[in-house]
């Protein structure tokens, strides 16, 4: 069984039992999170599909931590010219495992 759901603009399929990173929520670690915008749930060949969410859909997770991806760095320049700009950014997610998918 997996779901689709929507969460800071961005969509993601997920199964039951699996670890997942999302944009920063405001939640404390070992808190209960439901997301209620589920666009599709598929149990085998039994596939709901919302216009555009799925009634009573839901998805359930606990917050497992907040931390802090991979540094990303940014450079810009301009050949022969004396310009480079660095720049390095680190985008805070949290980090959920789904616990109960129902439709």
């Amino acid at each position: 069984m997996f779901a689709v759901f929507s969460s800071g603009g961005k969509q993601h399929r997920v199964t039951e039992g699996e670890i997942i990173k999302l944009e920063l929520i405001t939640a404390e670690p070992g808190e209960e999170v439901v997301f209620d915008k589920v666009l599709m749930v598929a149990d085998g060949n039994d596939v709901s599909v919302g216009k555009p969410y799925v009634e009573g859909g839901k998805v359930t997770a606990e917050v497992i931590c907040h931390d802090r991806a991979k540094k990303i760095r940014i450079i810009k320049f301009k050949r022969r010219k004396d310009y480079m700009r660095r720049q390095g950014h680190r985008q805070w997610y949290t980090e959920l495992k789904i616990t109960a998918i129902s439709a």
